[in-house]
């Protein structure tokens, strides 16, 4: 649960503190354990359960411009703007 809510500091407390109250819940000292555990591994948690979800390709990088032809020796006024997109892809992992 506190994994997949991605949850911050105030949320952990909460969370921590309403399963020390529940009937067969945690002790203090495993609310401790694990709140100390999440503030030390949550980057790290996040960022392999988002690899997880990924199956396919990922944005990497991307480079964009618009180039707007203004003159040309036959037609006075070309007001044709011309987007280019450069999108690179790759694998997770690679």
């Amino acid at each position: 649960s506190i994994a997949s809510a991605d949850m911050d500091l105030n949320q952990l407390e909460a969370f921590l503190t309403a399963q020390t109250k529940k009937q067969g819940g945690i002790t203090t000292d495993q609310a401790a354990v694990i709140a100390k555990f999440w503030k030390n591994h949550r980057v790290k948690i996040h960022e392999s359960l988002v690899n997880q979800s990924r199956w396919d390709n990922t944005l990497k990088n991307m480079n964009w411009r618009v180039d707007l032809k203004s003159q040309s020796r036959h037609i006075d006024q070309i007001n044709t703007p011309v987007a280019i997109v450069e999108m690179e892809l790759g694998k997770n992992g690679q």
